[in-house]
Parts: structure tokens; sequence; C-alpha cells
């Protein structure tokens, strides 16, 4: 289940602008200040303060909770195959769903599911809106770097109307409608299907590339280097593996 709820985070973060999860933020381009008063009035019609509350109060954890049925009705062979076991051990797996096999296991599982996909939603939506300014700061500045004073001016007078100030509110959100999730759920079975093909070819792409190195190739500094990092001593490096990092070991 932690695994599940992991990749439901993961998920969830996806949905925030490419520009909060990139590893190494562009530099800050200068900006006309007209053109950024201006898309700034535009994002609070499209991106109003507590959008992200809005989306995991009564998107997100419907939308989860659907994506973890989908890989619950899975048979267990799939789910084997995409987590890389080898294909003659998945031969011998029989038809049994996650789903199934868990009723036995574990008879609350779906409502443990449940609470902890509401919980985790909950904690997220926090944790989003904390990031809400400055979300809605980068997305001022992109808005008046793709458009001019005079385009904006018009968005906003549309956004003014009825009719616009409704459309803009929900411009964001409505990517989370059950209707486009619908599809999107319907989706998922063959992509997870999919997935050992895609991690395939990954490792067809990345053949040319030396293999990641072993603790023991690294050099002195290196090590200490990484000892430091992981706040492990250097003889445990070789246990590299129990802080989630099996590439160093």
């Amino acid at each position: 289940m932690k695994r599940l709820l992991i990749a439901a985070g993961a998920a969830t973060l996806a949905l925030a602008p490419a520009s909060l999860r990139a590893a190494d933020a562009p530099p800050p381009v200068v900006i006309d200040a007209a053109r950024l008063a201006a898309a700034r009035t535009t994002v609070d019609f499209v991106f109003p303060a507590g959008t992200y509350a809005r989306v995991m109060n009564s998107s997100m954890d419907a939308i989860i909770g659907n994506m973890m049925d989908s890989v619950g009705k899975m048979p267990l062979r799939d789910l084997a195959a995409i987590g890389g076991l080898p294909e003659q051990s998945v031969a011998t797996l029989g038809d049994g769903t996650l789903k199934e096999i868990m009723a036995i296991y574990d008879p609350h599982y779906q409502e443990r599911m449940q609470v902890a996909t509401k919980a985790m939603m909950a904690e997220m939506g926090k944790l989003m809106t904390q990031f809400e300014p400055g979300i809605r700061d980068g997305l001022a500045r992109a808005y008046a770097k793709r458009f001019t004073v005079a385009q904006l001016r018009d968005l906003n007078a549309f956004f003014a109307t009825p009719t616009g100030k409704d459309y803009a509110a929900d411009s964001m959100v409505i990517f989370m409608d059950p209707e486009v999730m619908a599809k999107m759920t319907a989706m998922m079975p063959e992509m997870m299907k999919q997935m050992p093909a895609i991690a395939a070819k990954l490792k067809e792409v990345s053949a040319a590339l030396p293999p990641p190195r072993k603790a023991e190739d690294l050099t002195p500094d290196e090590r200490k280097r990484l000892a430091a990092l992981l706040g492990v001593s250097e003889d445990s490096l070789g246990e590299a593996r129990d802080y989630g990092l099996e590439s160093v070991k």
C-alpha cells in the first residue's frame, strides 16, 4: 500500500507547474512591469487563491481512488511483470488480481486504502497550499512573457464577464473533472501493461552508457563526500540499498 500511496503523491505533484518540480529553476527574466501587472490580474481569474485546496478536496481523492481501484483489478502477473519479475517467473503466476488476493490477506484493505488516500490528499492539500503563492507568481510571469499588455487586457475583459469569470475559475480544475478522469482511468490498465516494454526501451537506449558504479568503485574523496551526504559512515556505503540507493551498491 505504501508504494501505491507514494505513486499517488507523485501523481499529485505532477499537477504542479513544471517550474515547481524543476531541480534548477531558470534565472528570472526581466519582464515589463505593465505586462506583469496585467498578468497578475489574469492569474487572479484563472488560478484564484485556494485552487489547490479545491482540487484536493473535491477531485484528487476520487481520482487516486479510481486509479488504485484500476490497479487492484489487474492480474497480479501483470503487476509482477511491471515490477520487473523475470518472464519465466511471471508465467507461473495465476489469474488472481491484487484486489482478490488482498481480500484474503487483509479483509480491510479497501477501507484502509480509502482512509489512507483521504488522509494523504488532505496533507498534500496543505502542502500545495503553502506553495500556491509562489506558483501564482510563476504563472503571472509566464502569462506576462507570452502575452502582450493588450492581449492580457482582452483576456481580463472577457474573464470579468459572468461567463468568463466562471470559465476562468474552473479552467485549471476542469482537467480534474470526473468525465475527463474517467477516460484517463480507462487508459490505466493498458498503460500499465505497456510499462515492461517501456522499461525495456529505456534499458536499450541507455545500453551504451557505462553501468552505475558500485561503492567500491568510488575514489576515497567520493566515498567521503557520499557518506557525508547520506549521513552514514564510509564503511556502511556497501549497504547503500538500505537508503534506497541500490545503484550505488
